[in-house]
Order: structure tokens, then C-alpha cells, then sequence
């Protein structure tokens, strides 16, 4: 029987992980680079194309003929390729058209947690500074600070506030090209999970914590995707985070015809969950470790992409997974300029490393070539697991430590916050 042929719409490290699990899980593996970086792991992997070469990945159809897409991030629905994309009728990891909504719009999804008795904060769609702050003389609160439409080329990227003031201050600075979205700030005590929605079924998959921002001790801006994260085993739904805010949307989902990833972002405040926001893709962090806690990873995927059946083969050796990013100079920020810097290993890693914006040449890794001001660098993500979180996190932390890098860094407080979610907040 021939393989089955998957292919990713994406670059980096999310991509590079997603190709070679599901590679060695038997697939044949190539991917559709969406941006002008993050290509040498993609490239490592499998067969790459470049969307500047080919105007639409269904060009490539012919070619190499997918027995499925999986794409890295929503931004895909905008592109002009993307009707023709639904329309080949290759099933694609991710729900399409109204069920996307739950990720792009957030009013959309405020309104759906009104409509199902889901808990939510309470939130504003805003279009402008002067709606803003007639807004804060009527009801004010520290709010986050958001863009309506969830994409990666957003105008506003979140900004977490902690008082009236900060809230304040960040109104007159803000781009409001799209209107801003404002949510109550309701805490740190921050976890997600994740389901399949298959067949009319909904399957917990597993319970994460995500390290936002960009430095040790929760300091710094929210990085544009978090700087490491825990993942934990959890079909049965231990927390309740499935059970009380994604169960309630069953009708919805089936309205909808949803099948695909679902993931929920909650803040715990008085003993209740409450959802902040929902994606539709298995996430930035979490699919390279969900994906190697699976003993069927491509069967799984296939099936929910086919809307069939699912079951599920849980790794009895991998209950936690821990990832931590290696950050290069400067990032977050966006700096003048970033010469290629080498990457080098003091010793051969011993778990998984998937890497983001490095280039290789001569047979060396390199940082990648920045001409122009932009954000510096992501170099790579470390993933260990473990069926306890402390080995995990040796693991984790022993490797990180063996990339070398100018200017590098990383989080050193990943596991301190308290685990598991909903206990001693």
C-alpha cells in the first residue's frame, strides 16, 4: 500500500516537527512555505516548494497529490488560493468556512460562549481611540488588549494590562486599523486544552500551560508565540476545562459540521473557568509534543481530516511533554539588523530539536539574514518528555544548554508555576 501524503502549509519549527513526526510515522511529507523564512527545517524533512515559485499549493496537487493539508496557522482562509484549497476537496486539518470563525473573529466567539452559557469576560469590540476611551469612563477595568481578526499580520498583537492606568496608556498608542477587541483581565492562573472533533464526537486530548512572555519570571512583552510550555496526557478531561467550556458548543459544532483541531485558552478566576479565546489548529507548541504522545499520529489526523471515527493510541512512556524556545538576539524586539551568527552543539541532543529562523550552509547552521529592521530571531524548540514533568524538564534543560548561540537565551523558570491547572491558585 502507498504511503499517504501529507502536506504542511507553513515554515519553522512548527512545520519542521509536524513533517518529521509524521514521517516517521510512515508518511510521505512536504510542505508549502507560506513565508520568505523558517525554511531549513521544513526543507530537512521532506520535499519544500515556495508559494513565491507557486502561486497556490493546489498547483503542486498534480504533483505530489495530498492525501491531506495541514496548515500551521489560519491565515491560509485570506489567501486567493483558499476557496480553490476547499474546494479540491483534500481533506484539510482544520474546519473551514462559518467554524473557523471561532478562531478568526473573537466578537464571534464572545457570542457563542453568551449564546451556550459558556463563562467568558466580559469584552468590547471597539473601532476606534474614541470609542476606547469613552468605553473606560463607563467601565474601567485593566483589560488585554487584542485585535478583533486573529491572524499572524494582525495590527495589534496582545497586550496584557494590569490596571486602569496600563489600560489607559496603551489606548493612545495602539494601531486601530481593525478596531481593537478588549478583555476583562482576569489573572494569571492560565491554562488550555486541547480536543479532536470527529465524526460528531468530541475527544480530550490534552491539558497545556504556555509560558507567554518573553522572559524568566514572567517578565517582558508577550512573545509572538510562547518561549516554552508543559503538556500533559489528558483524555479524560481531569481539569474540566473541555467539560465546561467546549461540551456546552456540541450543537454548534455539529451546526457547523466542525472537525478538526479545537483548543481552549482559560483563566481560572474564583474556582470558574473562563474561555478567553479558542484556535482551530493544533498550535504552535502543543502539536509537535500531542502528536509524539500518540502511537497513531498520522492515522489520528487522517481520521479527523475524514471527519471518521477516531481511536486514539496513547503513548504509555510519554505522559508529559516540555517545550522551551532558544531565543535569538534581540527578540522580541525588532532590531536594526541581525548579521548570520553561528549555531553550534556542545553535545548531540537527546531529545527533540525543531528548528525556526536558521539557514544552512556549508555545512553549518546559521542564524538567518536580516537586511532590513524586523524581529530578531527564534532559533529552535527543544522537546522532551517523560512520564513524570521533573525528567522532562531535565531533559529539556540539559539540551537547550548544549546551543550555542550569540546573544542567545531562554526561559529558566519553565515547571515553577504551579501544576496541575485549577490546584492552589
Amino acid at each position: 500500500m502507498a504511503a499517504s501524503r501529507v502536506m504542511v502549509l507553513g515554515v519553522g519549527a512548527f512545520a519542521h516537527a509536524m513533517m518529521k513526526i509524521l514521517q516517521e510515522a510512515g508518511a510521505e511529507v512536504g510542505c508549502y512555505l507560506t513565508r520568505d523564512y523558517g525554511h531549513h527545517g521544513p526543507q530537512s524533512s521532506g520535499q519544500t516548494w515556495l508559494s513565491t515559485q507557486y502561486p497556490s499549493p493546489v498547483d503542486l496537487f498534480d504533483e505530489f497529490k495530498p492525501d491531506i493539508i495541514i496548515p500551521m496557522a489560519i491565515a491560509w482562509k485570506d489567501e486567493p488560493w483558499a476557496v480553490e484549497l476547499i474546494e479540491s476537496k483534500v481533506p484539510i486539518l482544520c474546519p473551514i468556512n462559518e467554524a473557523m470563525k471561532i478562531e478568526s473573529r473573537r466578537q464571534y466567539a464572545e457570542q457563542l460562549c453568551r449564546q451556550y452559557q459558556v463563562a467568558f469576560p466580559c469584552s468590547y469590540t471597539l473601532s476606534n481611540r474614541v470609542e476606547a476611551l469613552q468605553l473606560m469612563e463607563r467601565d474601567p477595568r485593566p483589560y488585554v488588549l487584542k485585535n478583533p481578526f486573529c491572524s499572524p499580520y494582525s495590527p495589534i498583537h496582545t497586550i496584557v494590562c494590569e490596571s486602569v492606568s496600563d489600560t489607559l496608556g496603551w489606548l493612545d498608542r495602539i494601531d486601530y486599523a481593525e478596531g481593537v477587541f478588549l478583555q476583562e483581565y482576569l489573572g494569571v492562573a492560565e491554562a488550555g486544552h486541547f480536543v479532536f472533533v470527529s465524526d460528531g464526537e468530541i475527544h480530550s486530548l490534552v491539558t497545556n500551560q504556555e509560558y507567554k512572555r518573553a522572559f524568566t519570571g514572567n517578565m517582558g512583552p508577550v512573545a509572538g508565540a510562547p518561549l516554552g510550555g508543559i503538556v500533559e496526557q489528558d483524555p479524560e478531561d481531569r481539569y474540566g476545562l473541555a467539560k465546561d467550556l467546549i461540551h456546552p458548543l456540541l450543537p454548534w459544532l455539529k451546526q457547523t459540521r466542525f472537525h478538526g483541531p479545537l483548543q481552549v485558552t482559560a483563566i481560572q478566576k474564583d474556582g470558574q473557568w473562563h474561555a478567553i479565546e479558542y484556535n482551530v489548529r493544533l498550535g504552535v507548541t502543543t502539536g509537535a509534543i500531542l502528536l509524539r504522545m500518540l502511537n497513531n499520529p498520522l492515522e489520528s489526523v487522517l481520521a479527523v481530516a475524514n471527519d471518521r471515527p477516531l481511536a486514539l493510541q496513547w503513548s504509555d512512556q510519554r505522559r508529559f511533554g516540555v517545550s522551551l524556545t532558544l531565543a535569538g538576539y534581540g527578540y522580541p524586539y525588532v532590531v536594526p539588523t541581525v548579521p548570520q551568527l553561528p549555531v553550534t552543539y556542545t553535545d548531540e541532543p537527546t531529545c527533540d530539536i525543531w528548528w525556526n529562523e536558521v539557514e544552512h550552509s556549508n555545512g553549518k547552521l546559521y542564524t538567518a539574514h536580516h537586511k532590513v529592521p524586523i524581529m530578531s530571531h527564534r532559533i529552535a524548540d527543544c522537546v522532551a518528555f517523560s512520564n513524570d514533568l521533573a525528567s522532562a524538564l531535565q531533559t529539556v534543560y540539559k539540551n537547550i544548554k548544549n546551543i550555542n548561540c550569540l546573544g542567545s537565551y531562554y526561559r529558566t523558570d519553565i515547571g515553577e508555576s504551579l501544576w496541575p491547572p485549577g490546584e492552589g491558585y
